[in-house]
């Protein structure tokens, strides 16, 4: 079954409310996202959950990624009304995103929409400096091509890109394996990613490219220290979109 929970719309009726939609329908990769939010101790705004009622486990690709539309579409335009703001959390230039910000609900109240991979692209090129750039880690190989064309889309020219963008590095895992495979293999990969993307130089920010890695980010920069040392190590700014994202909608329902 999936998830959508309102345990909270009656005691929180006045307060701002901002959905994260996980939409593939793996509900402990939702559970996972909400310690992370919580921390974020945004007291006024209540953080509701969906999880894609069926469809893919795991989004390990674009068709993957338009196959989930079909099956959290329907269930989303019935609730668009009870939220004032919307992160879709999968780490992805999806189809989600644009399609929600075109629902009528969502335009005639100039309702906030946005993706973990928009939202941790914008806080990064926000966080390094003018000589360095970000990049991105994720899971399987054939995110390499598609994030590095969805950043070219997002942001303009590759020639523009490539002054601010590093690249892509992999760990060969998917979503679901990032919880499942033994940790053992699964910091190990983290880590030969982060160095690999780290070996390539003036990496000032790495994204977390999976929504699944939420919480990931002491391995990061335990690699980050391995491969450049102490006090450059720490410098890396690590951007997990899930808080990214969350951020920027805070923001953006208070105006």
């Amino acid at each position: 079954m999936g998830e959508y929970r309102l345990g909270q719309s009656t005691r929180y009726s006045k307060m701002r409310s901002i959905l994260i939609i996980q939409p593939n329908s793996t509900e402990s990769m939702t559970e996972g996202l909400k310690p992370l939010v919580d921390s974020l101790q945004f007291k006024n705004t209540a953080h509701e959950y969906f999880t894609a009622p069926s469809g893919p486990k795991s989004i390990n690709n674009e068709d993957d990624a338009h196959e989930s539309v079909k099956h959290c579409l329907p269930a989303l335009q019935k609730v668009l009304g009870q939220h004032d703001g919307f992160l879709v959390a999968c780490y992805s230039k999806h189809p989600l995103v644009p399609i929600l910000k075109e629902q009528d609900e969502v335009k005639a109240n100039r309702k906030p929409v946005t993706g973990i991979f928009e939202a941790s692209v914008s806080a990064s090129l926000q966080l390094i400096h003018p000589e360095e750039k970000f990049g991105i880690v994720s899971t399987g190989k054939v995110w390499e091509t598609i994030l590095s064309d969805a950043v070219v889309d997002f942001l303009g020219t590759r020639d523009e890109v490539s002054k601010r963008f590093a690249g892509v590095e992999t760990t060969g895992l998917n979503a679901t394996d990032l919880h499942d495979a033994p940790a053992e293999e699964v910091r190990k990969r983290m880590m030969d990613a982060v160095k690999r993307l780290l070996k390539k130089g003036s990496v000032g920010a790495i994204c977390l490219g999976c929504a699944g890695m939420a919480g990931m980010d002491e391995m990061v920069r335990e690699a980050c220290v391995e491969e450049l040392g102490e006090s450059e190590g720490k410098r890396v700014r690590i951007v997990d979109g899930v808080v990214a994202g969350v951020a920027w909608l805070e923001g953006a329902v208070r105006f």
